[in-house]
């Protein structure tokens, strides 16, 4: 199972947005009941952000790769981008303040165009406020008892509803919302004291959230409403973030290599990054609480109980070589308690969960002798990275994912691998050079993708090095969340014949992205203005076709939960249709057609009999069965029998897999999904002590697609077991009736 460790989320990628207001005229919401507005907390627009979203405007009206026009239309989409991003389950915000917020929908163009922000900044105080209302009631409600035996829904999923005409709507909503919460943890058998102390820490953290946001989250979230209504993978990145994707992409950081969390008050550590400074030193422990940093040998110890992560983080990431000093209470210390102060010197720290990594499937050779094994090699690469920086300096040690991804292939070798599978589930893509150079570890040489810039003009991405670096039997797995970069290199792989492709069909993002930087064209003394990803150019394979919102589809397609239209581009709005170009010139290695005719079969036949498999198309009828469910019954004796279904049908699989069975995985077909009840993510021990014991489950689908690679190792080998399992194929299509 793929795991990705979220050390903070400051509202990455959403939206915002504002609209032309008269500053004398501030908005002036019905206050809720014990709620008076401090307005010493209300946020407004820095000359900083008027200057970055004058900037940003002009590129994303004039350089786009969409035709934008800033007018009323695009201002009503903005309009409903914001309030859709602040408040998208209609729990929070009045018909009232939704009728105040109408002034603006047609003016946020002008906004825009004048830099004259105050009006999101105005909406944005507004929710505040009634997030704090929200917050206070749950608070209250929680500790008013229930009654589980009425026979009452509450309804998770409110898109579209009508917003509450008053606060008594409202409260009742959040009454359904506090009384399912309850009941999730009366479910687990947990007492009520305890239950209460939960949510109204739940609450706490929402209430502390909300307060923590400053008028550069606010801004963040107007730039990236204004860019997803234009298309949705456009984004403003403020400072902290852009340096944040800078580290995703070049898999390494200058800090003290730990993951921070968060606990009530405190900054805590989630956990070490082997090798980094921290884990050398060995002093600091996952659970330490963070309660003051210094830097240097002697500098001011910060207290930073209560401040946001990322402002912690600043602190304690710095420049390698200098000495930070971290005062901290260890896991088993009181709050009373004397806290430890660790020195350490900083240092670069490489992030290698991200990074390519590989393994060896041994598959059982068919007719072989028994204990006869086929070695079939694995890559599993998350993210197309590239050191950008490392590269235009030419550092000879600069990190890319083809460089890695160069040297597993050689050690898969020295293991004596027959075949490879690259894995490319979840990977959301990345570098498109990466996606190039990539590519040609797998071709000899040739075009790899076209891109076609706003002027019409295409050019070619190519590998000019001949040769391979692994020229034996291929397969890419694929799934519905890869996208871009590695639907560039599934493509480019599948035209030219190369490989069979593997999975589900990709997620259908065929657009190109930039990085720019707005500090390059704002004055000198207005530096940290953030960058911005604007879609510049989009791809096209070599055959001519596009990934865009159709995504790649499979040779050998493993089955999938929900309806296709539901997820991927398809799915977002204001993304860029489906569109073809001429094909490029290219030499395709061979056509695989026969091959995955009998692979396909194969898959089939093996699947037909094997009771994980069954399984696995069991969860998903059920899961598509409740797809559009948005509601769930507050009966306490509902609950309970639906538990001990879950349970029973839990404790059958284990028995099943303790007896010798096949062993499936907890995440082959939903992995890390939201709570369908709830809308959370799992959070309680026991659901991360479960995970874990599943973790260590083989993946059923990355094993399917071992067996696959292990037949075209033998269908290659073997032309005439090829031909005749091919004829056999389609003599019984030729059978069948035509209806």
């Amino acid at each position: 199972m793929k795991r990705y460790t979220i050390v903070a989320l400051f509202l990455l990628v959403a939206g915002a947005a504002l609209a032309a207001v008269d500053a004398e005229q501030p908005l002036q919401p019905e206050p809720g009941p014990g709620l008076e507005p401090d307005q010493s907390l209300r946020l407004e627009p820095g000359m900083d952000q008027r200057y970055a979203s004058n900037i940003a405007t002009r590129f994303l009206t004039n350089y786009h790769y969409k035709r934008t026009r800033l007018d009323d239309e695009l201002s009503g989409q903005i309009f409903d981008s914001y309030l859709e991003l602040l408040d998208p389950n209609r729990i929070y915000f009045l018909g009232s303040d939704i009728e105040m917020f109408e002034r603006y929908r047609h003016g946020m163009d002008d906004a825009l165009r004048h830099s004259d922000l105050l009006s999101a900044y105005e909406i944005f105080n507004v929710y505040v406020e009634r997030v704090q209302q929200r917050v206070d009631y749950a608070r209250k409600r929680v500790k008013e008892p229930f009654d589980f035996t009425v026979d009452e829904y509450y309804q998770f999923d409110r898109e579209g509803e009508p917003w509450a005409a008053d606060t008594a709507g409202l409260d009742e909503l959040w009454r359904l919302r506090v009384k399912n919460d309850y009941l999730r943890l009366l479910l687990t058998d947990k007492e009520p004291e305890a239950i209460v102390e939960t949510l109204v820490e739940r609450y706490d953290n929402l209430e502390r959230r909300i307060q923590e946001l400053n008028n550069e989250d606010v801004f963040q979230f107007f730039m990236n409403a204004f860019a997803q209504s234009i298309e949705p993978h456009t984004a403003y990145l403020s400072p902290r973030n852009s340096e944040n994707f800078e580290i995703s992409m070049k898999l390494s950081l200058e800090g003290i290599g730990a993951l921070l969390g968060r606990e009530s008050e405190y900054t805590l550590i989630s956990s070490i990054v082997p090798g980094g400074p921290a884990d050398k030193d060995g002093r600091l422990k996952a659970g330490d609480r963070i309660t003051a940093v210094g830097q240097g040998g002697d500098g001011k110890m910060v207290d930073v109980i209560g401040w946001r992560i990322d402002d912690v983080v600043e602190l304690i990431r710095g420049p390698k070589d200098t000495v930070v000093r971290l005062a901290v209470l260890p896991e088993d210390e009181s709050v009373s308690g004397p806290p430890t102060v660790v020195e350490i010197v900083r240092n670069e720290v490489k992030l290698e969960e991200q990074a390519a990594q590989s393994e060896v499937i041994e598959v059982p050779v068919e007719g072989g002798q028994e204990g006869e094994v086929m070695k079939v090699g694995v890559i599993d690469l998350p993210v197309f990275y590239l050191d950008f920086n490392g590269r235009a300096q030419n550092l000879p040690d600069y990190r890319s994912s083809t460089r890695d991804v160069q040297r597993l292939i050689g050690e898969l070798k020295d293991q004596g691998v027959q075949g490879i599978v690259v894995d490319l589930r979840n990977n959301g893509g990345g570098s498109l050079l990466e996606a190039t150079t990539l590519t040609g570890l797998f071709i000899d040489k040739g075009p790899v993708v076209q891109v076609r810039n706003s002027s019409g003009r295409i050019s070619l991405e190519e590998d000019i090095e001949p040769g391979m670096a692994w020229e034996g039997p291929l397969a890419v797995l694929v799934n519905r969340y890869s996208a871009s970069a590695s639907e560039i290199f599934a493509a480019a792989i599948q035209d030219y014949g190369r490989g069979v492709v593997i999975g589900e069909p990709t997620f259908g993002k065929g657009t190109v992205q930039s990085l720019l930087d707005l500090d390059d064209y704002a004055p000198a003394d207005k530096p940290g203005m953030g960058q911005l990803k604007i879609t510049m150019a989009q791809f096209f394979r070599v055959n001519g076709g596009s990934t865009q919102s159709r995504g790649v589809v499979p040779d050998i397609r493993f089955p999938s939960a929900g309806d296709p239209q539901d997820y991927g581009e398809r799915s977002l709005d204001n993304s860029l249709p489906w569109t073809s170009i001429d094909s490029a010139r290219y030499d395709p290695s061979g056509d695989l057609s026969r091959l995955v005719a009998v692979a396909d079969n194969r898959y089939h036949g093996r699947m037909a009999g094997n009771e994980e498999f069954a399984w696995l198309l069991s969860d998903i009828s059920e899961f598509n069965e409740h797809a559009e469910e948005k509601s769930v019954s507050l009966l306490e004796s509902v609950g309970r029998r639906e538990l001990k279904e879950a349970e029973e049908k839990q404790a059958q699989r284990k028995a099943q897999r303790e007896s010798g069975g096949p062993l499936l995985a907890a995440d082959d077909i939903l992995a890390d999904s939201i709570d369908p009840e709830t809308g959370e993510y799992p959070d309680t021990e026991e659901a991360d002590a479960a995970g874990d014991e599943e973790d260590e489950g083989p993946d059923l689908l990355l094993r399917e697609a071992a067996r696959i690679v292990a037949d075209m190792v033998l269908l290659e080998s073997d032309i005439e077991l090829l031909e005749r399992q091919f004829a056999q194929i389609s003599a019984k299509i030729h059978e069948e009736p035509k209806l």
